[in-house]
């Protein structure tokens, strides 16, 4: 049985193919059309996912979309009814349905199959049970506790479940407009970072400050016992008709989400011109404080319900890397999963497990180890696009040479990063999820210092107080982070091992910690050559490791590969064993 899960008219887009349960492929739509966390019908992530596998839109046997209008029904009527019949706020959710209600015929369309018989293969799967689903049913746990955090989809915004075998067992649901996603939104705009998704910014921007401000934060939540919680709506404006919503096509667009109640309570709101101050700091290390509070004293709840050893995380909440690592410190669970595209990317790939799990009644045969499910690039296409811009790259002074051995490619690459040089690595499959996590890759050397200025400054042309993260030698973890367990999707920090800050400065964060990410031989071999090698030359088994883009997604094609590394000051580009080097200009 083949399933498509589609995640339309929402942020992070995307596609996900099964078979018989087991994943083929899954992508963002980000990624083809260069649009940052894109929003709309995700045409080109299926057209991929039928590309990469040759599956044939005919042998489709079942559509999963993660949104159904209709959950919910009960809490959205109240909602209203208490709230008043706002007429944007009805025009707006009556649009947005009937939207969703032409994907059938969107999908007939793309497909070339008839509407009726897309209508009768068509599941709609609410949006946190297939968070839910995109986390236990790919986790190695038989059984585990399953928490979702987001900012809220299908009128909730946090879901908690018990996963045992093939089933999920629903135990609670926190409902709009209560929603810590939300409350993390709002500050991330009141400090200036408006974009959809800059949530991550501050995250990294709250490692500098002191919590001087979690008390005040504190007013904004509201404990109720059992685990739920309230906010103190007047603090926020996204539960009130005047809040502008955009998920139709290209990028994502939410409007001013705190009150001037907010700006009364903490001074007034960071223009994005505006420098950073202390003040920003502080605010931003009270806010990521009073988060960690709130999702720990969740989980801990959970914890007391179920009595159960290892948690499953989903939801964009669980792309907070920094409360994720603090996840088996501060509670008593003893293991934790995550899977690479937590956000709302992900529930492309819950929507489809949930109706091969939960609804059909299918037994669990795959784990997500890796994440590498996008499309792979052959190396004559590559030669191709080189071939095509020879002489651009002639201008520019750079020289190509040919490896091809893997063993030869490896050293020569790991001399260069041990020379100071700066690498563009683009290899194999493209990485399923925000990271990247060593096939779409910039590479330096972390031992030294100045590294992260100047990968801020003149690689991704960002803001200069944003870290870069750790690959290492999954053999080697321990002897470099306290507390840490395998993490081969970079998804939580951990603190870096005090005599070893010194060591892998450019990677070590202002507070002393690193967004972990361990490199396997079974499932990254060139890449964990390449860290070998490394090793062997420098005696460290680190490599920084930050994204391969430059305010954009992450590279999808040779050429976008190509075009980043011309326009930005990286030194060298390694296209599967093709090596690229700048040179002098010809004059």
């Amino acid at each position: 049985m083949i399933i498509l899960g589609i995640n339309a008219y929402h942020g992070d887009a995307s596609a996900a193919l099964l078979r018989d349960g087991t994943l083929l492929a899954a992508v963002e739509e980000e990624r083809f059309r260069r649009i940052k966390h894109c929003a709309g019908f995700p045409r080109e992530s299926i057209r991929s996912c039928l590309q990469m596998t040759g599956v044939l839109p005919k042998e489709i046997d079942r559509f999963a979309l993660s949104r159904n209008p209709r959950a919910n029904l009960p809490q959205k009527i109240l909602f209203l009814l208490r709230q008043g019949p706002g007429l944007r706020l009805l025009r707006d959710r009556a649009r947005h349905t009937g939207i969703l209600s032409e994907i059938p015929r969107r999908l007939a369309e793309e497909l070339d199959l008839g509407v009726e018989e897309i209508r009768k293969k068509i599941h709609w799967v609410e949006h946190h049970p297939a968070h839910l689903s995109s986390s236990f049913f790919v986790s190695p746990f038989e059984e585990a506790a399953v928490c979702s955090i987001d900012g809220f989809g299908d009128f909730a915004s946090t879901s908690f479940a018990v996963g045992r075998g093939s089933r999920l067992e629903p135990l609670q649901k926190v409902y709009f407009p209560h929603s810590l996603g939300m409350f993390y939104l709002a500050m991330t705009q009141y400090l200036g970072f408006p974009k959809y998704g800059d949530e991550y910014k501050v995250m990294g921007l709250s490692a500098y400050g002191q919590p001087e401000y979690a008390q005040a934060l504190r007013r904004l939540i509201q404990w109720e016992p059992g685990g739920a919680f309230q906010m103190d709506l007047s603090y926020f404006r996204h539960s009130s008709e005047s809040l502008s919503m955009t998920w139709t096509d290209g990028e994502p667009l939410i409007g001013p989400v705190f009150s001037q109640k907010l700006e009364r309570l903490l001074g007034p709101a960071r223009k994005p011109e505006e420098p950073i101050r202390p003040r920003h700091e502080a605010i931003a290390a009270s806010l990521q404080l009073t988060f960690e509070e709130a999702v720990l004293h969740l989980l801990k709840d959970l914890h007391r319900k179920t009595r159960l050893p290892r948690l499953c995380l989903a939801g964009g909440c669980a792309m907070n890397s920094v409360m994720n690592g603090k996840i088996r410190r501060e509670t008593p669970f003893q293991e934790l999963y995550v899977q690479p595209a937590a956000a709302d990317n992900g529930t492309s790939l819950g929507a489809a497990y949930h109706v091969w799990n939960q609804q059909l009644g299918n037994p669990r045969r795959f784990t997500m180890e890796h994440a590498y499910w996008g499309p792979a690039f052959s190396q004559a296409q590559c030669e191709e696009e080189l071939r095509m811009r020879s002489e651009e790259l002639k201008r520019c002074g750079c020289r190509a040479t040919t490896l091809e051995d893997e063993a030869a490619l490896c050293r020569h690459a790991a001399q260069r990063l041990a020379d100071g040089k700066i690498i563009g690595w683009f290899q194999g499959k493209m990485e399923w999820g925000a990271r990247a996590l060593g096939n779409r890759s910039i590479l330096a050397d972390p031992r030294r210092p100045e590294m992260r200025g100047i990968l801020n400054q003149k690689i991704k042309f960002r803001e200069k107080f944003r870290p870069f993260a750790p690959s290492i030698l999954e053999e080697a973890f321990p002897d470099y982070f306290e507390g840490a367990v395998l993490d081969p999707f970079m998804i939580q920090v951990y603190p870096v091992r005090p005599d070893k800050r010194s060591v892998i400065p450019a990677v070590t964060h202002v507070d002393g910690t690193g967004r972990l990410h361990t490199v396997s031989r079974r499932h990254n071999p060139l890449y964990w050559q390449l860290l070998k090698e490394f090793e062997r030359l420098t005696g460290v088994p680190v490599l920084l490791n930050t994204s391969f883009n430059e305010n954009e997604p992450i590279v999808h094609r040779p050429e976008e590969a190509l075009d980043c590394f011309l326009r930005t000051e990286m030194d060298l580009l390694v296209l599967g064993n093709r090596v690229i080097e700048k040179g002098r200009s010809p004059q």
